[in-house]
């Protein structure tokens, strides 16, 4: 993989899941940037929904893995209870480090990693949420030359994650979910 290719990062917590989840639905199976997925899972409670989406969704879903090679066309979900990093190779990190904004994986983690490695190639939205994780990252993309969205907080169920991004002016755009939709079809046709 070179630099010159692109990562679109999709975070959100309490509200945002099933949002992402019906995003995702609608990508068609030859969308070839990576995704990654970052949502508040708590580690105590067992969930194997990559198991089930792989069933119902065109792209190719799965958990991410410690040390895995970042490949187009697939969704990497960060697993509950870790970080998510990518390092400097495009390979991704699993770390268990204290959490961030009481949160583990932590959308700034992954959103600050993303940043440092993928630079003016990162597209990030951020969806709804109960706390600030993901302003600070999402302000390190645009700092960086990336593209940042943010979901609309009339639109977002719960709308602390997205008015935090938009306090921090870490945003170029802030879309409703359908215009979202449209600027991820967009992105797949100059793909």
């Amino acid at each position: 993989m070179n630099k010159g290719n692109k990562i679109l990062l999709l975070g959100g917590s309490a509200g945002g899941f099933g949002v992402i989840l019906n995003l995702l639905k609608s990508i068609p199976k030859n969308f070839q940037i990576p995704i990654l997925v970052i949502v508040h899972r708590n580690p105590k409670f067992e969930s194997n929904f990559e198991q089930v989406l792989k069933k119902n969704y065109a792209l190719q879903i799965k958990s991410a893995e410690d040390k895995e090679q970042i490949q187009g066309g697939k969704v990497y979900f960060a697993p509950p209870g870790y970080h998510l990093l990518i390092e400097p190779d495009f390979k991704l990190a699993l770390d268990n480090s204290e959490p961030v904004q009481f949160s583990r994986p932590s959308i700034d983690v992954t959103f600050e990693s993303a940043s440092e490695v993928y630079k003016e190639n990162c597209i990030a939205i951020l969806f709804s949420g109960a706390n600030q994780d993901g302003a600070k990252g999402l302000l390190a993309i645009k700092n960086r030359g990336g593209i940042c969205i943010v979901q609309h907080p009339d639109s977002a169920e719960v709308p602390t994650m997205p008015q935090a991004a938009i306090n921090l002016h870490a945003q170029h755009h802030i879309y409703t979910t359908e215009e979202i939709v449209k600027y991820i079809d967009h992105l797949n046709g100059l793909v």
